[in-house]
């Protein structure tokens, strides 16, 4: 849940925008969950299949995660080994995150991945303290029964709620979204897991050339694309300062 003692953890410093975030494939230039599906489930063929079925309507992305996670027998910390020495950060976040903890621009990450993942992958990409100031929903990981996380097949996702998404991240981004007077909401991303979020924000940024693009265009959701964090900081400097608006921010393909 996004309310925590009647405070929704965002508004604490009462900031004037907050920036929701996917994590991999936006924060993250390799998307953990794919890199690990390619190269140690059932490779690159089949989870586009998965994909493509899940824009489509004809699965549930919750169904497609779990039968791409499943095919993953790795132990969980070597799973977590691998992405460390092969997943990168878009060269232009640290730069973007520090501007936001000056400009008091709460980051939200909301990801259709695992915790203990995204936690380890942010700690080694842009530090510890880093870490301790961003606020993470995601799903998380499990034991099968009888077994380690760290065991051959020893681990499942946890799915952070009930809905087709597994994780619906739209839930954490309405109760904000609700208020009568409330700070403007970013959002970016790039894939199939951030539809439930697509239409919840002010201003939206798809990263140009992935599926959410393709998403937005059919369902005429307003946004704007992006390359790496450089376009999009520009863009939220701007609009924070007022220079302009989300409307006119939103451009679609650039």
């Amino acid at each position: 849940m996004a309310q925590q003692n009647g405070t929704l953890p965002a508004l604490r410093t009462k900031p004037k925008a907050i920036f929701f975030t996917d994590f991999d494939g936006t924060i993250t230039l390799q998307d953990s969950n794919d890199y690990m599906t390619d190269n140690l489930g059932y490779g690159v063929e089949l989870r586009r299949k998965g994909n493509q079925d899940v824009l489509a309507g004809r699965r549930t992305f919750r169904d497609s995660f779990q039968e791409m996670m499943d095919t993953v027998k790795t132990p969980y910390d070597q799973c977590i080994s691998i992405l460390l020495k092969n997943v990168q950060l878009d060269p232009c976040f640290a730069e973007f995150f520090a501007w936001t903890r000056q400009n008091n621009v709460p980051v939200v990450v909301l990801s259709g991945g695992m915790q203990p993942i995204i936690r380890a992958l942010l700690a080694h990409l842009v530090g510890e303290d880093a870490v301790e100031h961003m606020q993470i929903v995601s799903n998380d990981v499990e034991p099968r029964p009888g077994k380690s996380i760290n065991d051959e097949d020893g681990w499942n996702i946890k799915f952070h709620d009930d809905s087709e998404f597994g994780h619906d991240k739209s839930l954490e981004i309405k109760p904000y979204a609700a208020l009568p007077d409330r700070p403007i909401m970013f959002y970016a991303g790039d894939g199939v897991s951030d539809l439930s979020a697509a239409k919840e924000t002010d201003l939206l940024f798809a990263k140009a050339g992935r599926d959410l693009v393709t998403y937005c265009e059919h369902e005429k959701v307003p946004f704007v694309t992006f390359n790496d964090f450089s376009d999009i900081h520009k863009v939220v400097a701007d609009v924070v300062e007022g220079k302009v608006s989300v409307k006119e921010a939103a451009k679609g393909r650039l």
